[in-house]
């Protein structure tokens, strides 16, 4: 390594990506070993301001792997980040009802209230962004638009970074949380007949609409077109910040290098990879696979594919649209593809 990494920050969201086992098993610690460089954890950091980073990607050093979203209204803003890989895992994208509200089809959804989330105090809402996202998504379907439905907003105070994490078990919890600031406000008026329906995706949703009894109106998540299923989840982004990548290029190939492989292992270890992937989202591996797919360890997969790189694009425009992100910009712009170019030769074999 041309110069001397000293620390290493990496984040990723509690999905599936090929970097939070990399982080998991230890080979994200050990890829690294040799070289004496330190790895940290943003969202385990005690400083409030260095757990943003997940969010809004300020902090050298860097490498992010998740939800698009943040690291898309990180770019759109001007923070210099660029895109190492592109992992697309389907989940459940979840349009969800009650048995009593009478909506059986997404038709039905026609001048019905759906419930948003709407936090007062972050950069980016990309919980709210995710939510118009899979209804405007399921309202197309059948020829209707967002106008076509009432939207009822719910309220969160707080900020996502307002509580430091922790690994317990292999799961990533809170160490003080709220049980106000993390309940679903939109779920308890869902529960109670205010609204019709909502949007959840992901292994929780497939959870809660089990524990609830909920009805599922429809699974955007599992339409054949990619342009339907892309969301926040799909592609999710591997960046790093510009500062890394200009002067410890070395590292970042390692650090794709090290994903590479590890998704490798997961292909060839489906057992496993599952009990990594309920520790990562801290549920059961029964939720993951309802969720992920029986074949969930075969769905994490870093590339640089056009579908993904199409999918990254519609998306941004969707939320540039919807004003969640101040600029458009193309998103091939924002790809380096030298790193990615140059760990795949150095993957090219199985990993061990």
């Amino acid at each position: 390594m041309s110069n001397q990494l000293d620390t290493l920050w990496y984040t990723h969201s509690p999905v599936p990506t090929g970097l939070g086992i990399a982080v998991q098993s230890g080979r994200l610690a050990e890829a690294f070993r040799p070289y004496g460089t330190n790895i940290q954890s943003l969202r385990e950091s005690s400083e409030r301001e260095v757990r943003e980073a997940h969010y809004d990607h300020h902090l050298a050093n860097s490498v992010r792997h998740g939800g698009n979203i943040p690291a898309i209204w990180a770019h759109s803003s001007g923070v210099q980040t660029r895109v190492l890989g592109l992992s697309w895992s389907d989940e459940v994208q979840l349009i969800l009802t009650t048995e009593e509200s009478g909506v059986r089809s997404i038709r039905d959804l026609k001048n019905r209230r759906f419930g948003l989330p709407k936090w007062a105090n972050v950069q980016i809402d990309f919980t709210r962004a995710q939510a118009l996202r899979g209804l405007e998504n399921a309202l197309r379907l059948e020829g209707l638009t967002v106008a076509d439905v009432e939207l009822v907003d719910y309220p969160y105070g707080g900020t996502y970074s307002d509580d430091q994490k922790q690994h317990l078990y292999g799961a990533e919890v809170s160490l003080e949380v709220s049980r106000v600031s993390r309940r679903n406000n939109e779920l308890i008026g869902l529960l109670r007949g205010d609204i019709d329906a909502i949007f959840l995706k992901g292994a929780h949703a497939a959870h809660l609409a089990h524990e609830f009894g909920l009805r599922v109106v429809v699974d955007t998540g599992s339409h054949p077109d990619p342009l339907i299923r892309s969301n926040n989840g799909t592609p999710r982004t591997l960046t790093v910040d510009q500062h890394l990548l200009e002067h410890h290029f070395d590292a970042a190939v390692r650090i794709v290098d090290t994903v590479l492989r590890t998704e490798q292992w997961a292909w060839a270890n489906p057992d496993e990879t599952r009990r990594f992937l309920a520790r990562e989202l801290n549920t059961s591996e029964y939720w993951v696979a309802t969720a992920y797919g029986e074949d969930a360890h075969r769905r994490l997969r870093t590339t640089l594919d056009e579908r993904s790189i199409e999918a990254l694009q519609d998306f941004t425009d969707f939320l540039r649209r919807w004003n969640f992100i101040p600029r458009r910009f193309d998103v091939r712009d924002w790809i380096d593809l030298r790193v990615y170019e140059q760990a795949v030769g150095a993957t090219s074999r199985l990993a061990v």
